[in-house]
């Protein structure tokens, strides 16, 4: 289906990848795929311990003069479908849909973010016809959940000095830095108590929002729907005294949340008040996000009993909680007109067990001073209910170099083709480059890519159009590298 797409050797790899389930921390198939490729194709490779793959390829006929520039991707994808769709993604196939210039995917995540980019390497190691220097092609684990294959690389697992990242998601754009990231993630113990038999059981539904990258998308004004649900909830409480049951929003922690639910039960007299209550709510949303959040929807039903409720001491604690703690964009930067320098994403609230609820969140800043001030300021939103905090390692940043050499190749080579400036830009999520920069302080880095929108959600594409001029922009780079 994709192959009749332009180019076409790169439509073939990138199908070829849809078909082979590859979530973060389950990426076994797809680095069974990766070697099998480097061994019918006879070149050289490697895997360490942590999963992470790396296909060298010698320079072609004229070319052995150049540095050795290394191309990498990350492996793993965000999965995430709506909540309708069965999709299994540890078993099923990504289903690619044309819609005029964009490839989308059925129901799910495309996986473009970062599949486009291993689809890319993967062309130019196989090409016959591409004139390059000595490549090495870096495949890393793990990227979306954690970093983890970033993190385990070992200095001297790769060669070059020249390293270009294919996870970028703008074409025209040359990235030169990113955020550093960390973790916040709470958990809440309650007291379960058995649910009143006599009162009514309503289930409180936010759904149809954008979600999106909490990096890339944090600052376009969509909405997060565990906040709008605790906006509701904490409202509701305050007016009619509802019994929470259940609570359930977001999934990963680089995702804004797109849905969200809760179940509370309330006396009957009050059910037609909390109805016409949440209309109000749902009106008010509409207008609020009128310009950013078309598809809202917010709905309230009556629903099957559960048997327990959250003790009455642990509610408040929980919703206020909730909205306290920050979301969004915190700090713009002045340093480039246009970044978002630090930010926070309340990305989930979900039931652990019997007796927990864990709160996870993530935080983003090009500042280190700045995400350690973010990370504390949620921290201690979540502490005062009295839920347990801990903070994952965290990664650094990528600092901008605008005097980078491969920044001035790929400027100069990109303006020849399409005879305009490229558009030089940090960005605000995290990248590998951080860590890549730690372990090999000599690294000279651009980031680089398609077009692509709505990532880390069901409403990711690809923009058809845009992958044959980034393939045109990368192969041209590769023959103006610097000699050695």
């Amino acid at each position: 289906m994709l192959e009749k797409l332009n180019p076409s050797l790169v439509w073939k790899y990138f199908e070829e990848i849809l078909a082979i389930p590859r979530p973060s921390k389950k990426e076994e198939k797809i680095i069974a795929y990766l070697e099998a490729f480097a061994k019918k194709n006879k070149l050289e490779y490697k895997i360490d311990k942590a999963g992470n793959v790396l296909i060298s390829k010698p320079a072609t006929k004229g070319f052995d003069k150049l540095k050795t520039v290394v191309l990498q991707s990350h492996v793993d994808m965000v999965c995430e479908k709506n909540s309708n769709s069965k999709h299994n993604f540890d078993t099923d196939p990504i289903i690619p849909v044309i819609d005029g210039d964009w490839l989308k995917a059925k129901e799910t995540t495309l996986g473009a973010d970062n599949g486009i980019g291993v689809a890319t390497q993967l062309a130019l190691l196989a090409s016959k016809e591409i004139e390059h220097g000595p490549i090495e092609c870096l495949f890393t684990v793990d990227e979306e959940t954690g970093l983890t294959g970033a993190f385990a690389l070992k200095p001297g697992f790769f060669n070059g000095k020249i390293l270009i990242n294919l996870d970028s998601e703008d074409e025209g754009e040359i990235f030169i830095g990113c955020a550093g990231g960390k973790d916040t993630v709470a958990m809440l113990k309650y007291e379960p108590k058995k649910a009143p038999g006599k009162q009514i059981p309503l289930k409180l539904t936010v759904s149809g929002l954008r979600g999106g990258h909490s990096g890339d998308d944090i600052n376009k004004g969509y909405a997060n729907a565990v906040k709008l649900l605790t906006r509701i909830l904490f409202t509701l409480d305050q007016k009619y005294g509802i019994k929470l049951s259940a609570i359930d929003g977001g999934n990963l922690r680089n995702a804004i949340a797109r849905e969200a639910y809760a179940v509370f039960y309330v006396t009957h007299e009050k059910v037609s008040k909390i109805e016409k209550e949440v209309e109000l709510f749902f009106k008010a949303f509409k207008e609020e996000y009128k310009h950013t959040e078309e598809n809202i929807n917010v709905q309230i039903e009556k629903t099957s009993k559960a048997e327990t409720i959250i003790d009455r001491k642990t509610q408040p604690k929980l919703l206020q909680s909730l909205y306290a703690c920050p979301h969004g964009v915190i700090a713009m930067s002045m340093d480039m007109p246009g970044l978002v320098e630090t930010s926070t994403n309340l990305a989930s609230v979900k039931m652990k067990g019997k007796n927990k609820i864990e709160i996870t969140t993530s935080q983003r800043s090009s500042v280190e001073s700045a995400k350690a001030d973010i990370v504390n300021m949620v921290e201690c939103a979540l502490a005062l209910s009295g839920a347990e905090v801990k903070h994952s390692n965290g990664y650094p940043g990528w600092k901008p170099n605008p005097k980078s050499p491969i920044l001035e190749v790929s400027t100069n080579v990109y303006k020849k083709l399409f005879k305009k400036e490229a558009k030089v830009k940090a960005i605000h999520a995290g990248l590998e480059c951080g860590l890549f920069l730690e372990k090999y302080p000599e690294l000279d880095m651009i980031s680089i890519g398609p077009t692509m929108r709505g990532v880390h959600s069901p409403d990711e594409k690809l923009e058809i159009p845009s992958v044959e001029k980034f393939w045109k922009f990368l192969t041209e780079i590769l023959i103006n590298i610097p000699l050695k």
